[in-house]
């Protein structure tokens, strides 16, 4: 694993998820739940795509508004990765479907992540967009 590649680590021992870049559209997706679930598996995603994700995670992330929100990874087909996250005062929790098989209702995890403030959340989605966009 190259030092400096993008990556996204949301949650802590209890339970986490993290996105990493392997390779030039080659990507890492692990995840734990209490050392009792886990997720690793590689995915085929472009910069372009995972920058556009960091970028809609964001837009939802400064709204004014603490609404709850969703937003898959690669809307457009087999979909690794969902995030959806509920407001909680100035945080957010998420909960996470995974899907090492693209879009499949039969072999996924779903997960929650305790709640994350909004501000370590933008600046973490911020963080890895800007390493996209270099």
């Amino acid at each position: 694993m190259a030092m400096g590649m993008p990556q996204l680590r949301l949650g802590d021992g209890e339970a986490w998820l993290e996105l990493l870049q392997v390779g030039e559209d080659s990507w890492r997706v692990t995840a734990d739940w209490c050392s009792s679930l886990s997720a690793d598996y590689p995915v085929y995603l472009t910069r372009e795509e995972a920058a556009d994700f960091a970028a809609r995670m964001l837009t939802h992330l400064r709204a004014p508004s603490s609404s709850r929100f969703s937003e898959a990874v690669t809307p457009g087909r087999n979909n690794p990765l969902v995030l959806g996250a509920e407001p909680v005062g100035n945080r957010f929790a998420f909960f996470v479907h995974l899907t090492p098989n693209g879009d499949d209702d039969v072999c996924h995890l779903q997960m929650e992540i305790d709640p994350i403030d909004a501000i370590e959340l933008r600046d973490m989605f911020g963080a890895l967009h800007a390493s996209l966009a270099s």
